[in-house]
């Protein structure tokens, strides 16, 4: 069941670059959770994504210190609905929940797997921690950058819009 879920279903064993694959999926999985179910569905399942893939890779890896498989994705999942959740909740706050525009969901990929792959500051020290728990922070903190990078992109171009620009 852990390796399962560490896997996160199978979506870990695509190649190439299962982390990729595996935030794909995530997106295309969160969008579904936003347009049927609305953004707390998401906020929800986000936490007990993060829950369980914590658990998950601590049992994986108990006997393995030191090793992040490339197939573990669930990191990748909650990392990426993290940054989904930015754009997800700025809409349901508006009042237009179940209404994710495409811009948002694919933004949030691009900047989650820049900074995934990046590892800037405090994403790359998680990821030097070298332990279970490392495997899942650095992928959370590449998500948390993520979702504010992509609220500064729509921001960047729309509030000029809406002040009379083009």
């Amino acid at each position: 069941m852990t390796r399962l879920l560490a896997i996160f279903f199978g979506a870990g064993l695509l190649r190439p670059a299962p982390g990729t694959w595996g935030s794909l999926v995530a997106v295309l999985l969160g969008w579904a959770v936003c347009r049927y179910f609305g953004a707390p569905v998401l906020v929800a399942l986000t936490l007990l994504v993060t829950a369980l893939g914590f658990w998950a890779i601590g049992v994986e890896l108990r006997d393995r210190p030191g090793d992040d498989p490339s197939e573990f994705v669930i990191d990748e999942v909650a990392g990426q609905w993290i940054a989904l959740l930015f754009p997800a909740l700025a809409f349901w706050w508006r009042d237009f929940d179940g209404w994710l525009p495409w811009p948002a969901p694919v933004f949030a990929f691009l900047f989650f797997r820049l900074f995934d792959i990046w590892k800037p500051g405090i994403v790359g020290r998680a990821d030097a921690r070298a332990d279970a728990p490392g495997v899942m922070l650095d992928d959370l903190w590449a998500g948390l950058f993520a979702g504010i990078a992509t609220i500064v992109a729509a921001a960047l171009y729309h509030v000029p819009m809406m002040m009379g620009g083009q």
